[in-house]
Formats: C-alpha cells, sequence, structure tokens
C-alpha cells in the first residue's frame, strides 16, 4: 500500500496541477475516483492532526491529537496493526518528520506540538524507513537527550546530510533540515519523487509487503501563506511522487495507490 497525502490539497489545488504542469498529470491516470470525510470531533474546520489521525487509525479526534480519541485514549494505527504480521512500514514528508501528517502514523500524544516527545516515540516504533526534516526534535532537545545514539542502537542506519543514492538492509533514518524540508522554489529539488524511490527499493524487499505514507506537506504552507507559486511548485512536486508509485505499482502488479488529502488550505480558486 502507498498512501500519498497532499496535505492541504483540495479540488482546485489538483487542478492547479493539471493546468500549470509541463507534463501529463499523474492524478489523471486514476481508473477510481472518491472522496474522503477527515472532519474533527471539535471543530467544523478540521487540522492535519485530526486528519491524519482519522486517516491512519480511523477515528475522528479533536483538532491537535496525535494517534488518541476524544477523550485522549490511545488509538492504535495502521503501521501498530500491520506490523506484527511482519509488514515494513516507511514514512516520507518534507515538513518535519514528527510534524502532525507523518506523527499520526506512530505516535500518541495530546497535542501536535509536542514534538520531543513524537520524536521519542519515533524511536521505538514500528517505522521500518523515515525520510524528512525535523533532526533538531533528536538532537537539540530541551531534555538535552541525543536520540541519534538510541536509533542507532535500534538498528536504524542514520542519514544527515543528503539523500542516500543506494542504502543497506539496515532501518533507514534520513533527517535532512533542523524543522522543515526546504522549499522547492528554495531549491529542495527531487527530495520526494527520489526518497519515494529509495522507500520503494528498500520496502519491497519484504515479501510480507509494505505500507509505504508520502506527505507533500509544503502544498498546505503555500495556502496558508497565500502564495501561488509556492503552493503550485510544491503540487507539481507532489505529482511527481505520484508518478513513482504509480510506476511501481505498474511493474509490481500487486500495489494499492491511493492519493487524498487531509483538508484544504488557503482558500485557493483558479
Amino acid at each position: 500500500i502507498i498512501l500519498l497525502i497532499g496535505d492541504g490539497m483540495g479540488l482546485s489545488q489538483v487542478s492547479a496541477s493539471l493546468y500549470f504542469g509541463e507534463k501529463e498529470s499523474n492524478f489523471e491516470k486514476f481508473s477510481v475516483i472518491g472522496l474522503c470525510k477527515t472532519s474533527s470531533s471539535s471543530d467544523l474546520i478540521t487540522d492535519s492532526a485530526a486528519a491524519a489521525t482519522a486517516i491512519a487509525s480511523g477515528i475522528k479526534t479533536y483538532n491537535g491529537a496525535i494517534g488518541v480519541t476524544s477523550d485522549s485514549l490511545s488509538i492504535k494505527t495502521i503501521v501498530e496493526q500491520i506490523s506484527p504480521s511482519g509488514i515494513s512500514t516507511g514514512l516520507i514528508s518534507t515538513s518535519s518528520i514528527t510534524h502532525a501528517t507523518p506523527a499520526s502514523f506512530y505516535a500518541h500524544v495530546t497535542s501536535r506540538s509536542l514534538q520531543e516527545d513524537i520524536a521519542a516515540q519515533l524511536v521505538t516504533s514500528e517505522i521500518d524507513f523515515f525520510a524528512g526534516g525535523g533532526i533538531k526534535f533528536f538532537n537539540e532537545r530541551k531534555d538535552k537527550q541525543n536520540l541519534m545514539i538510541p536509533l542507532k542502537e535500534q538498528g536504524f542506519e542514520v542519514s544527515t546530510t543528503k539523500l542516500p543514492i543506494t542504502i543497506s538492509d539496515k532501518k533507514q533514518a534520513i533527517l535532512l533540515s533542523k524543522k522543515g524540508m526546504p522549499t522547492m522554489e528554495e531549491g529542495r529539488g527531487d527530495f520526494l519523487p527520489n526518497a519515494t524511490k529509495l522507500a520503494l527499493e528498500f520496502l519491497s524487499k519484504n515479501e510480507e509487503g509494505f505500507f509505504l505514507m508520502v506527505e507533500g506537506s509544503q502544498i498546505d504552507w503555500g495556502g496558508h501563506d497565500k502564495n501561488g507559486n509556492y503552493l503550485i511548485t510544491e503540487l507539481i512536486d507532489f505529482d511527481k511522487a505520484i508518478g513513482v508509485a504509480l510506476d511501481f505499482a505498474q511493474q509490481n502488479e500487486e500495489t494499492l495507490v491511493i492519493v487524498t488529502a487531509d483538508h484544504e488550505t488557503g482558500g485557493f480558486t483558479l
């Protein structure tokens, strides 16, 4: 299963990727289209935490909640449900790997702001491959702990300077920026599609199967900034990652590819 989440990506944003991309949009390659409802239990307008918890665990919860119910009780994520069966799992994000969307697939905290707690839970989680930003929540912590050490003790190969071209069979921890990754306008390049390709090469070695979540995080940030060029460049980058997933699925023939969003941001229209 490859689940791609365009954070803040409404239907107008999807349309923009069709109109502004130089190549045919990968959004148009899907034979089945639907809508999902990710509204929170507390607010008319949901946030990424409640929405991602809805996607990862199948329940409605309050805005800001990560992997907990409306009563702040932990609820199993899809990662925790499938890992005991020997299925490999991975997460990729262009924000911090401790940000609301990726965090909802492995952590259980009452507030998305508790990113140091979320980082500590990632170290001992069932995740086998992760790539994104957020290194400061591992090695510049208020409690002075350096979580890079327990990461390695948990069997992770850690990369902090660039996305590796080839990797070993060890679990992979790829943290390439202090908080969020650079924007496409700042020169992030092909991190998202290349990380997706690397994750698929790694995870598909497991004959039991795998689950991979890929987040185009900064579509949301472009919406919050009311910045059309920021939003569109992030969308086109996300579209490239979709293409990588679809190419893999076409060759593998046993893969489900789902593309969805958690909410829409910015009131973007064309």
